[in-house]
């Protein structure tokens, strides 16, 4: 029903990308993800991540990156059904996870981890000579994503962490953010052959994902023999709410914002986080009433200074761990988690202004030797692309032309 007849606005009506929630959500979560990991990395709830004293499926920590992907989903397909190329595409979320990540490995290496050294040695001697989980290895070793290398210099049997699971972790947050990027590449490979443009494969695509990932958790049928791919349970455990977003963005125009809705969606995610079911439905309910949010709540300034969230997930798990070193948790949750919140910030607003913003603005900028090499084989290219771009389902530029021209013609 369309808001003329009396009706909700649709997703697409009410959504204002220059002025909505978004951006509060994002920091919100940032925070829970913070609070989850107090209890293993400091040892408070238990030991355990805040929320598994509730819930046997999903930590609150869990609910928040599954909010994340849910957003991405949703602005990056809006994104890729714009008009710039793959490879523009792809440049611009390298911009925005790698920078940032790296900075994050960098201060993890060269100053946290000798401070954390330094605590339990007495010394810095030694710290760069470490044979085990070597200093020198660790930025290259994780560079592109993939963790390869936790732990620095055999540090960490002197905090809660190790104490309590017997885990040595640098970084325990950064792991999802290969998920992250592959969804990334999976939205730019369906907008290059077409699939965003005529939406039908693509919301296939997205209930298909939906689908599997409800059968892996309930168990029905062996969907890892299906594809090597689906051995790893967490594909599918992030590619669903990134997929859920996905829909939203193919589909906002037939999507209701519905207050009664928004309220009966959250009581289906806190029922079956409760009692279980929520990896398999209750997330998507939880997942239309954050949209509720992002629309219906008036925070629309709230990154008037900055985005910060992606500094405060990618920074908090190093700071909390080296805080332990310190005994930090010994003087209280309160204390803590204060603390923690203040100098994150600090890290997250230096991060944002120093690294992610500068590297952002180089969004639209081409190598001058690369601008000289494209003009120079564009006639090649473009006879290339003529023989691969079908104008009736790519939604490439150059399909977007040829489709104007033929409209033109007829």
């Amino acid at each position: 029903m369309s808001a003329l007849q009396g009706g909700p606005l649709s997703v697409a009506q009410a959504f204002d990308p220059r002025a909505n929630s978004l951006d509060f959500l994002r920091w919100l979560m940032a925070f829970l993800v913070i609070f989850s990991h107090a209890g293993p990395i400091a040892g408070f709830y238990g030991g355990e991540d805040l929320g598994v004293q509730i819930s046997r499926e999903q930590s609150l920590g869990g609910v928040a990156v599954a909010g994340f992907f849910f957003f991405s989903g949703f602005l990056i397909t809006k994104s890729r059904m714009g008009r710039s190329t793959m490879w523009r595409y792809l440049w611009r979320r390298c911009l925005r996870i790698f920078p940032a990540f790296w900075a994050s490995l960098i201060l993890t290496v060269l100053v946290f981890a000798p401070i954390a050294w330094r605590t339990v040695h007495g010394t810095f001697d030694g710290y760069w000579n470490a044979v085990i989980e070597s200093p020198k290895t660790y930025f290259f070793d994780n560079m592109f994503l993939l963790l390869n290398q936790r732990n620095i210099a055999g540090l960490g049997e002197t905090v809660p962490y190790f104490q309590i699971h017997g885990v040595r972790d640098w970084n325990g947050s950064a792991w999802t953010l290969s998920y992250e990027f592959l969804c990334y590449i999976v939205v730019g490979l369906l907008g290059l052959f077409g699939a965003l443009a005529s939406k039908r494969f693509a919301t296939a695509f997205a209930v298909i994902v939906i689908g599997l990932n409800a059968l892996q958790w309930l168990g029905a049928g062996n969907i890892a023999g299906l594809n090597r791919v689906f051995g790893d349970p967490f594909i599918l455990m992030f590619f669903a709410p990134y997929a859920f977003g996905m829909l939203f963005a193919l589909h906002g125009d037939k999507i209701p914002i519905d207050d009664r809705a928004a309220f009966g969606m959250l009581g289906l995610g806190l029922f079956t986080y409760a009692f279980g079911g929520w990896n398999v439905v209750g997330q998507y309910g939880f997942l239309y009433f954050l949209m509720w949010c992002g629309v219906r709540l008036r925070l629309t300034r709230w990154a008037k200074f900055g985005d910060f969230s992606y500094g405060i997930y990618i920074y908090a798990w190093p700071l909390m761990t080296l805080a332990t070193y310190f005994g930090l948790q010994k003087h209280g949750w309160i204390v803590y988690h204060l603390t923690i919140v203040v100098i994150v910030h600090v890290l997250a607003i230096l991060s944002w202004h120093l690294i992610e913003k500068p590297a952002m603005s180089l969004k639209d900028w081409t190598p001058r030797w690369l601008a000289a090499a494209l003009h120079r084989l564009s006639p090649l290219t473009m006879r290339v692309k003529r023989l691969i771009v079908n104008p009736d389902y790519s939604s490439t530029r150059l399909a977007e032309s040829l489709r104007a021209q033929n409209g033109a013609k007829s």
